[in-house]
């Protein structure tokens, strides 16, 4: 038997990268995790620590050199994604997305490394185009409060097609849909979470705007499945591919849709809506179809409950900080 593929996995120990390397370990291969824990969680992969094919190495991507080889595989995950966590420290955030980018693209063309890099549906921003494909160009402010997570995943792509147009790397580029599911942190100030802890503590659930804005809910095995195959198709696809739910629904659907499974006496509490925050949000994954053979297979109705029961188990070992309403953004699940 030939050696287990190398991996490397940058945010591996955040919501998606943690269940990223789950999924790689049980194909047999051997991962690495970068993180520096600033929105990961060592919890999320205190289970892997002992497990003989993973390795976790705490560092910032962005000073991430060069790792001994030999290295096959690069998923790129390293990024903070929710607006409360990315407007932290918005410098640091774009320097994330594109220096760190940089850095591992460096490491995939020294190791002749294929990498997969986690875009977002984010570079729509605002769209004009419904459902959104792949070759729409777009509505962002480059200048806005949510630009620095923005701006920093359009300018992480460029590098990525650029290296992959001068034959310097095998690049892959997915750009992902709101993803929600088990891991998710309380205080990430995403629609979900923020929903589901509310409820579960009879709190107020806030509302942006008048509710009516939409968003399509991809639960995370399906997008880690469709990670997958994008990183293991034979040839790397001319151009980015969308990964998400394309199911559509109103906030205040998805509002209504928690207070069904989540037994509560919490009122829904409306506030204005911040700036920049796309009204609909949708994927067109035709593309992903034809090229992956993917499409996801959890529809809301099944992802939510088993969200709301890791939760509801998670909150009993220690008590979650109160849900944070999105700064610039307070209605928009992100990635991570």
């Amino acid at each position: 038997m030939g050696r287990p593929v190398q991996t490397l996995v940058a945010g591996g120990a955040g919501f998606v990268g943690s269940h990223l390397c789950d999924a790689l370990l049980a194909r047999g291969e051997r991962v690495t995790c970068i993180d520096n824990f600033h929105t990961g969680r060592r919890s999320n992969v205190a289970a892997l620590e002992n497990h003989p094919r993973f390795t976790l190495i705490e560092a910032d991507v962005t000073e991430v050199k060069d790792l001994p080889g030999p290295i096959d595989r690069i998923y790129n995950l390293a990024s903070p994604a929710s607006p409360p966590h990315y407007q932290a420290d918005p410098v640091k955030t774009m320097m994330t997305n594109v220096v760190g980018t940089g850095r591992l693209l460096a490491l995939a063309e020294r190791h002749r490394a294929r990498l997969m890099q986690a875009s977002t549906s984010e570079v729509y921003g605002d769209p004009e185009t419904h459902p959104q494909t792949e070759d729409y160009h777009g509505n962002v402010s480059c200048t806005g409060p949510r630009a620095c997570y923005d701006e920093g995943k359009r300018a992480a792509e460029t590098l990525c097609f650029d290296y992959l147009r001068a034959g310097r790397a095998d690049v892959r580029v997915a750009r992902v849909f709101n993803t929600y599911g088990p891991r998710m942190r309380a205080d990430d100030g995403r629609i979900v979470s923020n929903f589901v802890v509310q409820a579960l503590t009879d709190t107020p659930m806030t509302i942006y705007g008048d509710g009516s804005q939409t968003r399509s809910f991809c639960y995370v095995s399906d997008l880690v499945a469709g990670f997958i195959a994008l990183m293991e198709r034979a040839e790397p696809p001319e151009g980015a591919v969308n990964l998400g739910n394309p199911g559509e629904f109103t906030i205040l659907q998805l509002a209504e849709e928690v207070r069904r499974i989540v037994p509560t006496v919490s009122p829904l509490e409306f506030r204005p809506l911040p700036v920049d925050d796309p009204r609909r949000r949708r994927p067109d994954i035709s593309r992903a179809k034809e090229l992956l053979g993917w499409e996801p297979t959890v529809p809301l109705a099944q992802g939510l409950p088993l969200t709301v029961s890791w939760f509801a188990l998670d909150m009993k070992k220690a008590p979650p900080p109160a849900a944070r309403a999105e700064t610039g953004s307070a209605i928009g699940a992100r990635l991570r």
